[in-house]
């Protein structure tokens, strides 16, 4: 009975259902009242908790009320070079998503799009696999991006996305659609970058 108290609690602190939607927190005023019933938290008719259960659901701390729910941002794609797709989700910074067979690549850009050329840019990758990561852009014509730093592999962040990260630094000394690689001891992939 305790184990079904905490995962209740759980799921409210959670605050999803099953399908995947935001649960709407519930006041003590909406939440099911406890009835004795089998799975209720309180013996029947008491209101109160016996001495070995979990306390009745109204003395417990109404966990989904302190919590707060996040608002989704609504995202817009948007599609680049080669057809690398580029999401902004609300004010924050561009992400892309390269193309692998064996991974799954991600870049959080952190200048407009298109980049301006001669102008270093900052890009952090996140990229499944194994082993550290080398990252190369050229044009098509074989005109490379002059790196200026990294990878440096990163400790974490608050950027969610699957795989290690590390970060890197740019200069894309042309106008043009890049062709970005990334290789990892296991795993590789690649994504287009448009300059101006």
């Amino acid at each position: 009975m305790r184990r079904m108290a905490i995962g209740a609690v759980l799921i409210v602190a959670v605050g999803c259902t099953t399908s995947g939607q935001v649960a709407q927190p519930r006041s003590a005023a909406t939440a099911p009242a406890a009835t004795g019933e089998a799975g209720s938290r309180t013996p029947a008719g008491t209101g109160k908790s016996a001495g070995s259960q979990a306390p009745a659901l109204s003395e417990t701390p109404a966990v989904s009320q302190t919590m707060a729910v996040e608002t989704p941002t609504p995202a817009t794609t948007k599609v680049a070079c080669h057809g690398t797709s580029m999401i902004t989700q609300g004010g924050g910074f561009p992400e892309v998503r390269g193309v692998s067979r064996d991974a799954e690549v991600w870049g959080l850009l952190f200048a407009p799009v298109p980049f301006k050329r001669g102008k270093e840019v900052k890009i952090v990758w996140r990229m499944t696999g194994e082993g550290s990561l080398k990252v190369t852009a050229a044009l098509p014509d074989g005109t490379r991006a002059k790196p200026t730093f990294g990878p440096d592999q990163h400790g974490g962040s608050s950027w969610h996305r699957p795989g290690e990260e590390w970060g890197t630094g740019f200069v894309f000394p042309k106008a043009g659609c890049y062709r970005v690689d990334l290789t990892r001891t296991r795993g590789s992939g690649h994504l287009w970058l448009p300059v101006k």
